[in-house]
């Protein structure tokens, strides 16, 4: 039934959308090619028009096809090499999914998959915004061209786009009959098929179908751990868990991707382009033990103090779960009794999951029978190898994601147009890591989750006055519902989380931009997008094992505390007096019902752009942005009545740049400064064994961007990139500071500090030559250097997390047939091997802080072919 809305609903755009002047996306050439005529143009859709990319008045990263293929780029996340001031990772913190997208343009973005979070970067679609991050970290498949805006885009693309916007635009169909595709293969068993056809049907209409396969061995490689002790650990499966799907590599692909699109264009008032795209993604990320930790200072916020016991003998250490369990494991049972200590050391689990209860632990060491020893938490499981580990668990992801969207175009009169984008689209997500990276039970985490989103735009485009006035004016519907559900094991059963959450998002928007050019010199810019919110959230977190019932000496959750516990309180309930808020459910730690938030912004744009003459372009611009707030979800303790939340953080930027075509179309420059003051920015901070969110800290961003693209000679182009960026936080509110402050793992305070995932510099170089052979054909060799300096990988600046200055080298040569039917390329892609993490946790009440690699060195071989 659902499915036969969506199918209506597109059919009715097509009735009721009075549709657009005649702007169908042109299919540039690229963006690193020359031939007698200069640099070629590449139209892009930034003001929701088609322009030249350098008649509009914004820092766009733009790049073709061509261009994309040739620099061996597959995946939204390979574009971060290549663009100035922009980082994108492919996953995030123990997502376990290469899918998963971790977008930051000029310090700005969000590094997290959780339903309450938003990003700060906006992914769309040809036109239709992904709301998710799972996912976002789209295969190329069949794109006709990729346009990255920096700075807040919210004025014409809304919210969430308060770092910029990434705009992914596919090939439609042609009207004439066409095959197209490639064959690849390569480092660990790589496989990769493509091809895409378009069917011409009726003189006005078309269609295609495009699809893809990839396969590919994972890099990390797991090993046994070479003691016996191992066969004593619980199983993974013994705990709660999305699924129990492991595997013996890890860092492997296994996806496919189906697109179908109809365009109907007679050349009269009405165009329509219909799509629908589905596509199955299995590839993992790797995951990697970097450090332990059983011990902190007492005044580390992931610590508990226990005077006067074994874990900490002075009074003045806390005690992380490792130490706890250590302890347990390796203390009789007379010196677990006198500290109080028999009940956290006891059953792992309670009366509310006895499914997956398990036997205590306490004393297994020294009880004299070595059959049963535990292996204890400590750094044995390090491997200084960075493709190899130690874990057993879970390693898994399996994504599966279809849309269906309708475009229709309508000319009013010869310059006014109407055009209508809807769009429904679902996601459906498992996935499962073992954070930990050894055979122990010490950090799996998996999760589901489950999203529907819809939306609808209208926009009414025109010019006026001779075409020196242009506008765009539109309306914006969104809706969005789903769940996230985790499930998380700490320290053997110590933690056990079991979290379903549900998340709805209702929002819509009017807006508007008018360009007017009362003369050639001077051209000005007013625009604005006004936003109402409105959020619903329920969460159900839960901790199985009920740790502070037993911390505090509650022989059952219904029980009173025990006067001579480890910490003394009145005989009073014990689920009234831990503050658990579920009177129908003892072990719940978020607050029950449904949890509502508002919000409305305005997000303005005043720009003026001078042209000298008709290559040359000088812009100034003022804008705002904001990224919507939400609610913590992923709590261990309870909190009472209250469901932490947070608020929007808004940016506002000032630019000034150039645009330039120069030496008779041979040379161009591009270059961009800018100024953003960043406000209430949401911090993503560990407390505990809780990632929790607050609007602790504002920060100020400055720097500029320098794109080349030079055509010395018939043959050559050079493409070069220069990114400068000072992000800092300029005030920190002081709970937040002081998490870690004592923590040996982080380096010391945030103020004045630069903000993670932004490194200060990154510098591209790529030259291209093409050769024309004596048969016809062509010889094209093409070279990337990319150098990006060192930056930290979590808020928290954690000393293990922190991502390596790098330089990177791909290379690639290929030789194109005559007839341009076919070609072949052999390439490599980081050919010296750097290594650096892209992503990581920091979870030093658990004990781990982990992360993830870039892939190593790979080489590939491509077969092209195009009819």
């Amino acid at each position: 039934m659902r499915k036969t809305t969506i199918a209506l609903l597109l059919a009715s755009a097509a009735w009721t959308a009075a549709p657009a002047i005649a702007q169908d996306s042109p299919q540039a050439t690229s963006d690193a090619s020359a031939d007698q005529n200069g640099i070629a143009d590449i139209v892009v859709t930034a003001q929701k028009r088609a322009e030249n990319v350098q008649d509009v008045p914004i820092a766009i990263s733009a790049f073709t096809s061509q261009a994309l293929q040739e620099r061996a780029i597959g995946s939204v996340s390979q574009l971060s090499a290549i663009a100035p001031n922009v980082n994108l990772d492919a996953g995030t913190p123990f997502s376990g999914s290469t899918a998963v997208l971790a977008a930051y343009i000029r310090g700005i973005g969000s590094d997290d998959f959780a339903f309450n979070i938003d990003p700060g970067v906006g992914i769309y679609l040809d036109g239709v915004y992904l709301a998710r991050t799972v996912g976002a970290n789209q295969d190329l498949l069949d794109v006709a061209r990729i346009e990255i805006l920096k700075g807040p885009q919210g004025t014409l693309f809304g919210r969430n786009t308060i770092g910029g916007a990434i705009s992914i635009v596919t090939s439609d169909p042609g009207k004439e009959f066409k095959a197209t595709g490639d064959v690849t293969v390569g480092s660990y068993d790589l496989l990769q098929v493509r091809g895409s056809v378009t069917i011409p049907i009726t003189e006005g209409l078309s269609s295609a179908i495009t699809f893809g396969v990839k396969t590919r061995d994972g890099f990390l490689k797991r090993v046994p751990f070479p003691d016996q002790r191992v066969n004593n650990t619980p199983s993974f499966t013994a705990f709660s868990a999305a699924g129990y799907d492991s595997a013996s590599r890890e860092g492997e692909n296994d996806n496919w991707n189906l697109r179908g699109k109809l365009k109907w264009d007679d050349g009269g008032a009405i165009r329509a382009t219909f799509s629908g795209d589905y596509s199955k993604d299995k590839g993992t990320s790797a995951n990697k033990l970097l450090g332990t930790a059983e011990f902190v200072p007492g005044n580390f916020a992931g610590a508990t103090n226990l005077p006067g016991t074994a874990f900490d003998p002075t009074g003045t250490t806390g005690f992380l779960f490792a130490g706890l369990y250590n302890f347990c494991i390796g203390s009789t049972g007379a010196q677990i009794a006198a500290r109080n200590a028999s009940a956290l050391c006891g059953v792992s689990g309670t009366q509310f999951n006895p499914q997956f209860q398990l036997p205590s632990y306490a004393s297994v060491n020294v009880d004299g029978n070595p059959a049963n020893d535990r292996l204890p938490w400590d750094s044995r499981y390090l491997i200084n190898d960075k493709d190899r580990s130690y874990a057993t668990g879970n390693s898994y992801s399996d994504l599966q994601t279809w849309g269906l969207s309708g475009i229709v175009d309508f000319d009013l009169a010869d310059n006014v147009a109407l055009k209508s984008i809807i769009a429904y689209r679902e996601l459906h997500w498992n996935a499962g890591l073992d954070a930990d990276g050894s055979p122990l039970n010490f950090g799996q985490l998996s999760f589901t989750m489950n999203q529907k989103q819809f939306s609808q735009e209208l926009q009414l485009l025109g010019d006026a006055l001779d075409k020196k006035l242009r506008y765009v004016l539109g309306a914006y519907y969104f809706s969005e519902s789903g769940d996230l559900h985790d499930y998380v094991t700490f320290s053997e059963g110590q933690v056990q989380v079991d979290g379903p959450n549900q998340l709805s998002t209702k929002n819509y928007a009017f807006f508007g931009q008018l360009d007017y050019r009362p003369i050639d010199l001077i051209g000005i810019t007013i625009g604005g997008r006004y936003t109402n919110e409105r959020k619903r959230f329920e969460g159900g977190q839960q901790e199985l094992n009920g740790f502070n019932y037993k911390l505090f000496g509650c022989a059952n959750s219904d029980g009173t505390i025990f006067p001579n516990g480890p910490f003394p309180l009145a005989p009073i309930p014990c689920q009234v007096g831990l503050s658990f808020p579920d009177p129908t459910n003892p072990v719940r730690v978020y607050t029950p019902g449904v949890n509502r938030k508002k919000f409305s912004d305005f997000s303005p744009k005043v720009g003026v752009q001078v042209h000298p003459n008709e290559d040359v372009m000088l812009y100034g611009s003022w804008s705002k942005g904001y990224k919507t707030g939400g609610w913590t979800t992923r709590l261990t303790n309870p909190q009472g009545n209250v469901a932490p939340d947070f608020n929007e953080e808004k940016a506002t930027t000032w630019e000034a740049g150039i645009k330039s075509t120069l030496l008779d179309r041979h040379l161009q420059v591009n270059a961009a400064v800018f100024s953003t003051k960043y406000r209430d920015i949401q911090l993503n901070i560990q407390v505990g064994t809780s990632p929790t969110i607050s609007n602790a800290g504002d920060a100020l961003i400055r720097g500029f961007e320098l794109e080349v693209l030079a055509a010395p000679v018939d043959g050559l182009t050079i493409n070069g990139s220069v990114g400068y960026i000072d992000a800092q936080y300029t005030s920190v509110s002081p709970a937040t500071a002081a998490v870690g402050g004592a923590n040996p793992f982080q380096a010391g305070t945030l103020v004045g500090e630069t903000l993670p995932k932004t490194p200060k510099w990154k510098i591209n170089v790529s030259p291209r030559y093409e050769a024309k052979l004596g048969n016809g054909g062509s010889l094209v060799v093409l070279a990337d250097w990319t150098h990006s300096s060192s930056a930290w990988n979590d808020t928290q600046r954690t000393l293990l997390l922190k991502r390596v200055a790098a330089d990177i080298v791909n290379a690639s040569i290929s030789y194109r047939e005559p007839g341009g039917h076919w070609s072949l390329t052999a390439g490599g892609t980081n050919l010296t091997d750097k290594r650096f993490l892209t992503s990581g946790g920091s979870n030093i009440a658990a004990g781990a802080i982990f992360g993830t690699y870039n892939r190593p060195r790979e080489w590939y071989l491509r077969f092209g072919f195009d009819f």
